[in-house]
């Protein structure tokens, strides 16, 4: 009898400690008339969100098993563009499949949502230009490029913007809209390969053979000019006070070209004082006429 008194107790303690969480979960939370959700729709909400991102890792692993490790990077960086908008797609779902009036949301959000859409304009620009960038390839990472007369290295493709870095070891970080507004040059998008020039004017006067010699020379003595295409000098003008030539080379790398041009310059002022030949300055003829 005691024991039979004892299980009734243990069932109705039981049953009133259900109906606590019961009601716990039924609590609601009220944020305007039309929009109220309970504390077991949250916890549903959270649930399944839980769940979309063990799904959404799983088909990324599957998606980039057998993919390169350049390419696993870029598809790294548009399944970051598209993740929060599969979230917000399954969050809606959601919220419409537990009771929640979804277009009393959007109607409670709508000014909101077009102040943000107008104060995000730019974002959603950069984020827009860095999917087009993905898509027609046109900067990868380890591209040298130029851009507002800025040159650096990309060592990184964000969602909003691309990090590279200067000659300087500067960090050049570069909104992704800015490549659909302005011209960009991609030192690298043919191959690690550039052609460089360095340009001089010689006296009127001076043996032009002897000139285009001493140019190849300099060029063909640095270690860091590529032997194939040779160099090769080229006439350019007959200028204003002086006969012009441009020395064409080519380097491997195109990112530091400013320091083996600026040898090959001290290599042709030395070859040129050597060989008597001048570099002159600009001139002007003045006449006096005496009235």
């Amino acid at each position: 009898m005691v024991q039979d008194l004892s299980k009734i107790e243990e069932t109705i303690t039981e049953s009133s400690a259900w109906e606590k969480v019961k009601d716990f979960l039924g609590m609601h939370i009220d944020f305007t008339k039309d929009i109220s959700i309970s504390i077991f729709d949250i916890i549903v909400l959270i649930t399944v969100i839980f769940i979309t991102t063990i799904i959404l890792r799983i088909i990324l692993r599957i998606l980039t098993r057998n993919l390169p490790e350049d390419d696993k990077g870029k598809f790294n960086v548009v399944y970051g563009y598209f993740r929060w908008l599969i979230y917000l797609i399954i969050f809606l779902i959601t919220l419409h499949s537990v009771g929640v009036n979804v277009t009393a949301v959007f109607a409670a959000s709508a000014a909101l949502l077009i102040g943000v859409g107008l104060a995000l304009q730019t974002l959603f620009q950069d984020i827009i230009s860095g999917v087009f960038i993905l898509i027609d390839q046109s900067v990868h990472v380890g591209d040298i490029i130029e851009i507002d007369n800025k040159v650096g290295r990309v060592e990184e493709i964000k969602l909003r913007t691309t990090r590279a870095v200067t000659i300087d070891n500067k960090v050049l970080v570069i909104p992704n809209h800015l490549y659909l507004t302005n011209s960009l040059y991609n030192w690298t998008q043919n191959g690690t390969l550039t052609r460089e020039s360095v340009e001089v004017g010689v006296a009127y006067g001076s043996d032009v053979q002897l000139v285009k010699k001493l140019l190849l020379q300099a060029a063909s003595t640095h270690n860091a000019v590529i032997s194939e295409p040779e160099p090769s000098v080229i006439f350019t003008d007959f200028g204003d006070s002086s006969l012009n030539f441009k020395l064409i080379f080519t380097l491997a790398d195109s990112f530091k070209a400013q320091f083996p041009k600026s040898d090959i310059r001290f290599e042709i002022d030395r070859l040129f004082r050597e060989n008597n030949v001048t570099i002159p300055f600009p001139q002007r003829d003045i006449h006096i006429i005496e009235k």
